[in-house]
C-alpha cells in the first residue's frame, strides 16, 4: 500500500514539474512574439501609431493602445487589420509585405499595451434609423469623420472605408463611438459618460446603421 501510495505522489510531483515546465514555455514563446513585434512595430508603425500606440506619430494614425479600444477587438481583429489594411488611406495592407508570422508577433505586441479588460455594453442588436443615424452623424461625427464617413487626415478614421466595415462589428462601431478612446480627440458619446456629447443609446444605434449602409454591396 505505501508502495502505491509512493507511486501516486511521484507521479502528481511530476505532473506539477511538468505544468510548471509548459507554463515557462509557453511564457517564454509569448515574451519572444512580443519583442520580435516590437521591433517590426517599430520598423513600420511608429511613425503613425506613435511610440505608446495613442496616435501621436508624425503622420496619421489611431489609437491602438487605447483600453477601451483593445477590450472591444479581438486577436484575429486586429490580424486583420493589419494584413488587410485600409484602401485609399495612409494604412497599407501588411499582408503582401509581411508574413503570417510577423503580423501575429505584431499583434502579440499590440495586445501586451492592454492592462485591463473592459466590460463595454452594447445592445444585443443594433439595427435603427439610418436617416436619422445619418442628420446625428452629420451634427455630430462629420466634423472628424469627413463627409459620408470619408474620414479627414489627422481627424477621425474613414468610416465608409470597406476593409474597416469589411472586418469591425456593428457591436464595435457602438462601442467605439459610446465609449471613444480615452487620452484621445474621440471622447465618449453615451448619455451618462464624461463626453461632451450626450447621445441615447437608441442615437448610437441609428449612427452606427447610417455607417452600416455606407458599406458597398
Amino acid at each position: 500500500m505505501k508502495k502505491i501510495l509512493i507511486g501516486f505522489y511521484i507521479l502528481i510531483i511530476i505532473g506539477i514539474i511538468i505544468c510548471l515546465s509548459n507554463s515557462n514555455i509557453f511564457d517564454s514563446k509569448k515574451s519572444e512574439a512580443i519583442a520580435a513585434g516590437e521591433k517590426i512595430y517599430s520598423k513600420n508603425c511608429i511613425f503613425c501609431h506613435g511610440d505608446t500606440g495613442k496616435g501621436e506619430g508624425s503622420k496619421t494614425g489611431t489609437a491602438l493602445g487605447s483600453q477601451n479600444f483593445l477590450s472591444s477587438v479581438s486577436d484575429k481583429d486586429l490580424y486583420n487589420y493589419v494584413k488587410y489594411g485600409r484602401e485609399g488611406t495612409v494604412m497599407p495592407a501588411y499582408g503582401p509585405r509581411m508574413s503570417d508570422k510577423d503580423i501575429k508577433n505584431l499583434v502579440a505586441f499590440i495586445r501586451d499595451w492592454q492592462s485591463e479588460e473592459i466590460e463595454l455594453d452594447a445592445p444585443k442588436t443594433i439595427s435603427g434609423d439610418p436617416e436619422n443615424g445619418k442628420a446625428q452623424y452629420n451634427l455630430y461625427c462629420l466634423n472628424c469623420h469627413g463627409e459620408a464617413g470619408a474620414g479627414k487626415d489627422k481627424m477621425g478614421t474613414a468610416l465608409s472605408n470597406p476593409q474597416y466595415l469589411k472586418y469591425t462589428t456593428d457591436k464595435q462601431i457602438w462601442i467605439g463611438a459610446a465609449y471613444g478612446r480615452e487620452e484621445t480627440r474621440m471622447g465618449p458619446s453615451l448619455k451618462g459618460l464624461e463626453g461632451a456629447r450626450q447621445l441615447k443609446e437608441k442615437d448610437i444605434t441609428d449612427i452606427v446603421t447610417y455607417i452600416r449602409s455606407l458599406e458597398k454591396k
